[in-house]
C-alpha cells in the first residue's frame, strides 16, 4: 500500500477540488452527491484534516471510512456527523462491475457561514458531532426521506441565488435538520434498549473495578473520559445514552458509586472521614464532605452517627 498523505481542507471549493467536482456554488455551503464523487489523488488512502462542519448521510460508499480510532462500511443508510479539526481516512477501493452505486449526500458547510447566527451559539450543544463511527445514526425510510427532503431543500435555496435571506433561509433548515436528529437518536437509544442495558452493566462493572482499585489514592476519582475509554466510546455518546436510559450524566454515575462506597466505609470501619475521602481519591476531605452532603443530606459524621 502506498503511503497516506495527510491533505488540508479548510474551504468547500477545497473539499470539492479533492472530491474531482465542480466549483461549488456557495462559497461556505455545499451538498455534495456521493455518487459523483472521485478522489484526485493517486493514494490508496486519504487522509484530511477539514476545518468544516459535515453530515453525511451514506448508502453503499465504496472504501472504509475511520473517524477517530474507528473503522466502517457503509454498507446501510446512516448518518454521521463531523466536528471542525477531526481526522479523517478513507481506503479508498476500487468498485467491482457487479457492487451497487454508491449513493448518499454530504452536507458540508464552514464555521463561518453561522457567524452572526443562533445556530453559532447552539451548535456545540448537539453532543453527536463528538460521536464516533461507530455510534453512528440509524434511519428509517420514512427517517431517511424527511433528511433527505431537507438536504434537498438545502441545496435549492443556494443553488436559487445568494441574497439577504439565503444565510437565515439555510441555517434555519440546518437547525431543523439537526433537531430531527437529535429527535432520531432518542428513538436509537429506547429502540436499543437491548444494548443500552447492556452498556449499564458494563459500565456498573467498570465502575466497580475502579473503586475496588487501591490505586484511587494515587490515580484520583475516575473521570466521565476514562469511563468512555474503557466501554469503547466518546464521552458525548455514553454522556447521551445514559441521559436517555437514565436521566443522569456519566459523572452523575461516577459520583452515585462513590457515595455507595463512602457509605459502606461509614458503616463497616473506624476510618476517620480524612481517612475514607483519601481512599476514595480525594486531596481534601472537605471537598468528599461537601459531595457527600449534597448527594445524602447527611455529612459524613451524621451519616455515620444516624446509622449507627
Amino acid at each position: 500500500m502506498k503511503n497516506s498523505k495527510l491533505y488540508t481542507i479548510d474551504t468547500i471549493n477545497d473539499f470539492h477540488t479533492i472530491c474531482g467536482l465542480p466549483k461549488p456554488q456557495h462559497p461556505l455551503v455545499s451538498l455534495v452527491d456521493y455518487s459523483q464523487v472521485e478522489y484526485q489523488v493517486d493514494e490508496e488512502e486519504i487522509g484530511w484534516i477539514q476545518d468544516l462542519y459535515f453530515i453525511g448521510l451514506k448508502r453503499d460508499i465504496q472504501g472504509k471510512f475511520r473517524y477517530g480510532q474507528k473503522q466502517y462500511d457503509f454498507d446501510e443508510g446512516l448518518v454521521c456527523f463531523v466536528a471542525p479539526k477531526q481526522l479523517i481516512r478513507v481506503h479508498i477501493d476500487q468498485p467491482a462491475e457487479d457492487v451497487k452505486k454508491p449513493s448518499g449526500y454530504l452536507l458540508a458547510f464552514h464555521p463561518d457561514f453561522l457567524w452572526n447566527t443562533s445556530l453559532a451559539k447552539t451548535i456545540n450543544n448537539y453532543d453527536f458531532f463528538g460521536y464516533d463511527v461507530n455510534e453512528a445514526l440509524f434511519l428509517s425510510e420514512k427517517e431517511e426521506a424527511l433528511l433527505m427532503g431537507l438536504f434537498k431543500g438545502i441545496e435549492q435555496e443556494y443553488q436559487s441565488g445568494i441574497d439577504q435571506f439565503t444565510q437565515n433561509i439555510i441555517i434555519a433548515q440546518i437547525e431543523v435538520l439537526l433537531n430531527y436528529c437529535e429527535r432520531f437518536y432518542q428513538r436509537q437509544f429506547i429502540t436499543r434498549k437491548k444494548s443500552g442495558h447492556q452498556v449499564l452493566e458494563r459500565l456498573e462493572q467498570a465502575l466497580d473495578a475502579c473503586f475496588a482499585n487501591d490505586d484511587l489514592i494515587n490515580k484520583g476519582l475516575p473521570t466521565a473520559q476514562q469511563i468512555a475509554a474503557q466501554l469503547h466510546m466518546t464521552p458525548n455518546y455514553l454522556g447521551s445514552l445514559l441521559k436517555s436510559l437514565t436521566g443522569q450524566t456519566t459523572q452523575q454515575h461516577i459520583h452515585n458509586k462513590l457515595i455507595e462506597k463512602a457509605k459502606e466505609k461509614l458503616s463497616t470501619t473506624a476510618l476517620s472521614v480524612s481517612e475514607i475521602a483519601y481512599e476514595l481519591g480525594f486531596e481534601h476531605s472537605q471537598s468528599f464532605s461537601k459531595l457527600f452532603k449534597s448527594k445524602t443530606n447527611f455529612s459524613p459524621l451524621e451519616f455515620r452517627q444516624a446509622f449507627n
